[in-house]
């Protein structure tokens, strides 16, 4: 199977955060986004929109809440949005009395993002372009919405840039696959330190040997230091959501 030409680059997947001077055509463009539009919805209710950002101001913002210089210099900046202002609109329209979306509408419009977003990320490396997943624009949601006049009952979830790569990263090394992979229950080990030894030292020397950004780094060193890392507004993300009107039922 994996002689499948589409598995064959899936399975060569890495960031891109830099790219060549050059636009995305717009055919291009709108493959992409027909792939995103083509993608398994919850229920059917398409719960999700994308905001494609063009005004270089506004990339500008998006990259001071997100702290990443490169996003400021991407040929395509995408917001995945949770989008339950439009459903709201047509209950609304067809006379239903509707207080607020609940939070099975939320995670039902996150999981379309989500879906969509990777989905899309196939299609554009399929197409010979790159890109990479911006999960930091949660540091800010308020600056977020501000700057993109998001409507209540509304959210941003998730960012992408994308282009033609000047940039050739090697492939990230991942744990082992009976790690991630369990049959019928949850599988767990005694020692999670020796199960993931080999894996320790392939990262390792991804992060010795890589042309950027080298250093001396592991894989358990980087699970540290994530859960040890508090992030004060992604603690109340909650909080932000109400704020665009969800019913949460907290």
């Amino acid at each position: 199977m994996k002689n499948n030409e589409q598995i064959k680059n899936q399975l060569k997947h890495r960031s891109i955060r830099f790219f060549k001077d050059r636009p995305i055509e717009e055919e291009v463009l709108e493959s992409i986004f027909a792939v995103g539009q083509r993608t398994a919805t919850s229920v059917g209710m398409q719960g999700a929109s994308i905001i494609r950002l063009t005004d270089q101001d506004l990339k500008d913002k998006v990259m001071t809440v997100a702290k990443q210089p490169y996003i400021a210099k991407a040929p395509e900046l995408f917001i995945f949005v949770v989008d339950l202002h439009r459903n709201m609109k047509i209950a609304e329209e067809r006379g239903s009395k509707i207080e607020a979306p609940t939070m099975n509408h939320f995670f039902q419009g996150a999981a379309d993002a989500y879906l969509m977003a990777q989905n899309m990320m196939t299609a554009i490396e399929s197409l010979g372009l790159g890109g990479t997943f911006l999960g930091n624009i949660l540091s800010d949601p308020d600056a977020v919405i501000e700057s993109l006049d998001l409507p209540r009952y509304t959210f941003p979830i998730l960012g992408m840039i994308l282009g033609y790569p000047d940039d050739d990263p090697q492939i990230k090394p991942r744990l082992p696959m009976e790690l991630r992979v369990s049959n019928n229950t949850y599988q767990t080990y005694d020692n999670y330190l020796d199960e993931i030894a080999d894996y320790e030292e392939q990262s390792i020397l991804y992060y010795d040997s890589r042309e950027k950004n080298k250093r001396s780094d592991s894989f358990s060193q980087q699970v540290c230091q994530h859960m040890e890392t508090r992030s004060v507004n992604r603690d109340e993300i909650l909080k932000f959501i109400e704020k665009q009107g969800f019913d949460l039922g907290l």
